[in-house]
């Protein structure tokens, strides 16, 4: 244990007495942690966290959790210091920044803790168990049905998201996709960072120098309504499609309600913290999952599932927050 860790202890009083999910006497204490809130898809992962802690918890009276978010990557270091202190038996993090969080991740999993890295790999492997959607395929589903909504030609615009590989993935796997269709041209493809006000000004930016667009791929929900708010904003009756990618409840209710340009989005499941966290509670039992013949698995993909008024009520939550 080193001696900032050490030094963290007196703090964790008052922590401890407003976690409500910690119970120091369980045989087993999972420790969750995820960046805060900073915009729909964040805060359906804290949402989705919560609900998988109340949920387990209540299934398995053996285990307990403690959810912590934090708002930067060194604030999630500290995070997992102060986990790492309460005899902590599995770590289920996803890391703000897989850089920032290497040397602690690495340091927990050293010790034994039964670690679950979800969503942003770590450049150096430390863990048991990796959990993630498909960012490949969400970028593959996007760009095969925004070519066949637009007959296979057309000017579309790329929102991007940050310069991290998981927008890379998408990105890439949706640039291979439309370089089958030369009909279609690609006017624009600009970071967002993700950021919903910056989202509203880069796509604001790229109307103007761009009068006819037929389609916009905005590769996350929340990007997709503040370029919706653009596109209404400066009266554009051009646009024929915007497609996300999440998954948001907000975006569902829109493909439900048959909007004329939101009519698709595809999955990338904020739920994965509560399925990384059912793996934790397996993993550190040594436990098969369901009817497996083996135990858990070291690596998880989820399915990329596209969302359409043919199936979107299969997706429908309302109760969710994202």
């Amino acid at each position: 244990m080193t001696l900032s860790r050490l030094f963290k202890t007196a703090a964790l009083a008052t922590a401890i007495a407003s976690t409500s999910s910690l119970a120091l006497a369980d045989d087993y204490h999972i420790g969750v942690t995820v960046p805060s809130a900073d915009h729909g898809w964040t805060a359906g992962l804290l949402w989705w966290a919560q609900q998988a802690a109340d949920d387990l918890s209540e299934k398995y009276p053996d285990v307990s959790f403690t959810v912590l978010s934090a708002n930067s990557g060194t604030a999630q270091v500290s995070n997992v210091e102060d986990l790492m202190i309460r005899n902590l038996d599995a770590l289920v993090i996803l890391p703000h920044d897989p850089a920032t969080l290497q040397a602690v991740i690495s340091e927990a999993y050293d010790e034994g803790i039964y670690t679950v890295v979800v969503d942003r790999e770590l450049e150096t492997p430390a863990q048991n168990v990796f959990i993630a959607g498909d960012n490949p395929g969400l970028g593959d589903h996007a760009a095969r049905y925004i070519a066949e909504e637009l007959g296979g030609e057309g000017n579309i615009l790329v929102l991007e998201g940050p310069p991290i590989p998981i927008n890379s993935q998408r990105v890439d796997a949706f640039n291979r996709v439309m370089e089958n269709y030369p009909d279609i041209n690609i006017l624009a493809s600009q970071t967002t960072n993700w950021n919903p006000q910056q989202a509203l000004s880069v796509t604001e930016d790229l109307l103007g120098s761009n009068p006819e667009v037929d389609a916009i791929w905005a590769g996350d929900d929340d990007v997709l309504i503040s370029a919706l708010q653009a596109v209404d904003e400066n009266n554009r009756d051009d646009i024929k499609l915007i497609v996300g990618g999440g998954g948001s409840q907000r975006v569902i209710e829109m493909i439900r309600d048959e909007h004329p340009m939101v009519k698709g989005t595809v999955t990338y499941p904020p739920n994965m913290i509560a399925s990384a966290m059912a793996l934790a509670v397996h993993g550190v039992k040594g436990e098969h999952l369901g009817d497996m013949y083996h135990g858990v698995p070291s690596r998880l993909i989820l399915n990329a599932d596209l969302i359409t008024l043919d199936n979107v009520e299969e997706y429908y939550e309302p109760e969710a927050s994202y």
